[in-house]
């Protein structure tokens, strides 16, 4: 590989909003092909959620900024304007890595005022996209919460989850542990336009056998559902009939939320896809960013069936737990919820 250039001194152009949060390098390897990584130090890694915001935990850890899943639908986009990149293609091409966090995580763990309150990872941008191959982080954010007696859970699409999965059931035997996946397009074809840079559903479902044949409990977020392209009965049965035969232990179901500048990125996608669907679309979000009542009841109604036929209403402790992720990207908005 070449570095010839990417060394810590060297002016390699790197947007200036970066500048803000301990840049330190860029780094371009033939390996990730049209992906930048931008490498910083960062100050804290203990991400404290707002008060009011009636989630079931209090803080997150999140090692990177920006995501190659490249989810047409990403709620966290508009968090990249504050680099001042943009919420689109730099989104997904511009991954900002937080070198030191595992470090910074285990001294603020060590911190006689911290009283070991649950830590979400997955709430923003997914811990194990194709960056964790990279840099794993993730291994050492696991030690570290474990060693401290910190309880944690874990939200993604990445099957890369799998090369930690000892490590994840080893933490399991000293704190409370919950995985979540998120998988909620079945259809091959559509997985690969509306997130082109995540694993099949195939091996999503691969990644839900293998979570509990480690032993561990394992959720399933099937969210965003999205009108008129995955919210059909057939789709939403076949998906929870594959989900249940992987082991799933439940599931949480709601619709797309268009917030802030990821309305446009996911609306411009739609008009090349599916642009029949352009004013039906307009007509739903027309009063903001969340869709309305009407069709979130039309929702419940259609799966509340589906879920209980396959046997996917998770425990309380499991459903409280996999929760978290979910109500972070609805914020104020009431999903709908199974």
């Amino acid at each position: 590989m070449r570095w010839d250039g990417q060394g810590v001194s060297v002016d390699d152009g790197a947007l200036p909003g970066l500048q803000r949060i301990g840049f330190v390098r860029s780094v371009r390897t033939p390996q990730f092909e049209g992906i930048t990584f931008h490498e910083v130090l960062c100050k804290s890694a203990l991400n404290k959620v707002p008060e009011g915001s009636m989630l079931p935990f209090r803080y997150t850890v999140n090692g990177y900024r920006g995501c190659s899943h490249a989810c047409r639908y990403c709620f966290a986009r508009p968090t990249h304007e504050y680099l001042d990149m943009d919420s689109g293609a730099d989104f997904d091409s511009q991954v900002v890595v937080k070198t030191n966090v595992a470090e910074v995580l285990r001294r603020e763990l060590h911190r006689k005022t911290w009283q070991r309150e649950t830590v979400a990872l997955g709430t923003n941008t997914d811990p194990y996209q194709r960056a964790e191959g990279r840099y794993a982080l993730m291994p050492r954010i696991i030690g570290a919460l474990a060693a401290s007696g910190t309880p944690f859970s874990i939200l993604t699409k990445g099957t890369l989850l799998r090369r930690d999965l000892t490590l994840i059931a080893d933490a399991a035997e000293h704190v409370d542990v919950s995985v979540a996946v998120s998988l909620a397009v079945g259809h091959p074809e559509l997985h690969r336009d509306v997130e082109p840079g995540t694993p099949s559903p195939q091996a999503r479902l691969g990644l839900i056998a293998a979570i509990r044949d480690a032993g561990l409990q394992c959720h399933v977020m099937v969210a965003p559902v999205l009108p008129k392209l995955t919210d059909s009965v057939e789709h939403l049965d076949d998906l929870l009939g594959q989900i249940a035969a992987a082991g799933a232990n439940g599931v949480t179901v709601f619709g797309l939320h268009l917030r802030g500048s990821t309305r446009g990125w996911f609306m411009s996608w739609l008009a090349r896809s599916h642009p029949e669907l352009i004013a039906e679309y307009r007509n739903l979000y027309r009063r903001g960013a969340y869709l309305p009542p009407e069709y979130r009841d039309m929702l419940r109604d259609r799966v509340t069936p589906l879920v209980n036929r396959h046997g996917l209403n998770p425990d309380r402790r499991s459903f409280q737990a996999a929760q978290a992720p979910a109500a972070l990207t609805a914020q104020v908005a009431q999903p709908t919820l199974f």
